[in-house]
């Protein structure tokens, strides 16, 4: 007889006690594979339902703090972990040179835009690659991501029939968004603001991404990886999506000015 699934609960914090919002906990089952995630809420909390018992690792990131793991056993009653203190950023090593290839189960791309001006609608790019070439200095080291644009995901099916078609992503056409990047230049000591290229829908104009680095270290599977927060603002006008044509149809308009963003964690090749 099988258990049932239970409830996993904790508080992330910083020094100090404050809550640490936008925090990602994630649990990873025996073979590395993600088992569940979540972003705490405004005071730090952390709720993930319907999870299994087992063992599980643990981890928790959130930008300008050190990511943290720890093994975490889950019972037939669920496991409440308590407060996870987070370091601060600080003083962290550069990666090593060479190339480091994203892991897309432990990164998102969230995308969150506003419907006919009032609410929020957000959506994730569900299916992406990419890697990283570091070099020496950093500030020439590189990036490319491939996303596939059919994997765009609101959590509507009519909203997302809509922003496939030509009306927005055309995805028949224009399979792929691609990053690439053109320079780093430091704004503090684990923030930079990453120069490149975004290509939606045959276009290319240029994008600046807000980033912060999180930090390197060993993980559980003998490897060596590390974390950045990412953030930037789209304009849809920049790339050929035909906003007239969106509010003729009727379909979910939405806004103009998309904001995105990324978490991501790289892996030494």
């Amino acid at each position: 007889m099988h258990s049932a699934n239970v409830t996993v609960t904790a508080r992330i914090l910083a020094p100090g006690g404050w809550p640490v919002e936008h925090a990602i906990l994630t649990l990873t089952d025996a073979t590395g594979r993600q088992a569940a995630r979540t972003m705490v809420d405004t005071t730090g909390r952390a709720l993930i339902e319907g999870v299994a018992p087992g063992a599980y690792t643990l981890i928790v990131s959130a930008a300008g703090h050190q990511p943290t793991a720890r093994t975490a056993v889950v019972g037939a009653n669920g496991l409440e972990l308590g407060d996870i203190e987070l370091t601060g950023a600080g003083g962290r090593p550069i990666p090593d040179p060479g190339v480091w290839d994203i892991d897309p189960v432990h990164s998102s791309v969230q995308v969150r835009a506003r419907h006919l001006g009032l609410a929020s609608v957000r959506g994730r790019i569900a299916e992406f690659s990419g890697h990283a070439v570091v070099t020496d200095p950093v500030e020439n080291s590189s990036v490319e991501v491939t996303m596939r644009a059919a994997s765009v995901d609101t959590g509507n099916t009519d909203r997302d029939t809509h922003l496939r078609s030509k009306d927005f992503l055309y995805v028949d056409a224009f399979p792929e968004i691609v990053f690439r990047s053109k320079g780093l230049r430091r704004l503090a000591e684990d923030r930079w603001a990453m120069d490149g290229e975004l290509t939606i829908r045959g276009v290319t104009r240029p994008v600046t991404l807000d980033t912060t680095y999180n930090g390197m270290g060993p993980d559980q599977w003998g490897g060596v990886r590390c974390g950045f927060h990412a953030v930037t603002e789209l304009n849809r006008d920049e790339f050929a999506v035909d906003w007239n044509q969106a509010v003729r149809v009727g379909i979910a308009a939405v806004g103009g000015t998309l904001q995105v963003e990324i978490d991501i964690e790289i892996v030494k090749r």
